[in-house]
């Protein structure tokens, strides 16, 4: 097949890429322009990578040119500060999603959208947290994400668009952002190593599903031969932890002293999200293989060894 990413030029799009490439299918890249590029996988010479505007229907026309399957990873925004302009994630999501949709009306293309696990939810009812929980989340990311997610529907509904929607939970590896507003894995390994204070929102009992990266982009490459009736799938790694734990895993992984400062809790933040992936792993075949351990000591062996610490 061939594959467009759009926003593909950064963490998960590199490693989905890489996935893709492992699989035998052609890639396309589409992000903005002037971006700070990962480099490409290895064996990638092939690639594609185009620039543009998401909002602008003529870029996006261009980017699904000639493509089969087509990957949204599209977020000009983050939970942490989307509520603060609730105006622009509209404008520069939900409405580019909907001149996206209306290019695919009447073709036979397969749209895969990554959502947000941690954020459509809301504060859970039940832990773990299945794909038919009501939906009531706590910031304008995760209502974009659910608003497109109808969109979704409804345009499968008049138009027949073959579509699949992927609720991330908190992925983690190789790749992620050291210095960064959210991705507290690698954050909080820099910090450590470079024997900074953490800091934590709270008092570090927010419970989070942490998947390690490949495990995540797995799934997402399985949806490719998937043409079942199930249309929403959770993806996270099933298990819970604090960020207590976390910090904890991360002592004992390091054997250094950690330094927390603690701040008052933020309004959007739920005290705990964890997935049920049973519906994947029925449907998909699909399940992670990384543990949280194995996954933390890549993440910090790719830190040290490219010299970011």
């Amino acid at each position: 097949m061939k594959c467009v990413i759009l926003g593909g030029g950064g963490f998960l799009g590199y490693h989905l890429c890489k996935a893709l490439l492992a699989e035998g299918h052609g890639v396309r890249i589409f992000d903005r322009p002037n971006l700070e590029r990962f480099s490409l996988p290895c064996g990638s010479e092939g690639v594609e990578w185009t620039e543009g505007d998401f909002v602008n229907q003529e870029d996006l026309q261009s980017a699904i040119a000639g493509c089969d399957i087509i990957y949204h990873l599209v977020s000009t925004t983050l939970p942490k500060t989307s509520n603060d302009n609730p105006i622009y994630d509209i404008e520069t999501n939900v409405i580019g999603t909907l001149r996206l949709l209306d290019l695919l009306k009447g073709s036979n293309k397969k749209l895969i959208f990554v959502s947000s696990g941690g954020t459509v939810y809301g504060i859970p009812t039940e832990v773990p947290i299945k794909e038919s929980h009501p939906t009531q989340p706590l910031c304008s990311y995760g209502i974009a994400k659910v608003t497109i997610e109808k969109y979704l529907a409804l345009y499968h509904h008049l138009h027949k668009l073959d579509y699949y929607i992927f609720r991330l939970s908190n992925p983690f590896g190789e790749r992620q952002r050291v210095i960064a507003a959210q991705g507290v894995i690698a954050v909080f390994l820099y910090k450590v190593l470079q024997e900074q204070p953490i800091e934590i929102w709270g008092d570090g009992t927010v419970v989070r599903d942490y998947i390690y990266v490949e495990d995540a982009v797995a799934s997402l490459v399985k949806a490719i031969a998937y043409g079942g009736d199930c249309r929403v799938f959770n993806v996270g790694s099933g298990e819970g932890r604090s960020l207590i734990e976390v910090l904890a895993a991360i002592k004992a992984l390091l054997g250094k002293e950690v330094r927390c400062i603690f701040t008052p809790s933020r309004a959007f933040d739920v005290p705990s999200n964890v997935l049920d992936i049973s519906l994947a792993a029925q449907h998909l075949h699909w399940c992670p293989r990384i543990t949280f351990r194995e996954g933390l000591l890549r993440t910090l062996t790719w830190i040290v060894d490219h010299g970011i610490s």
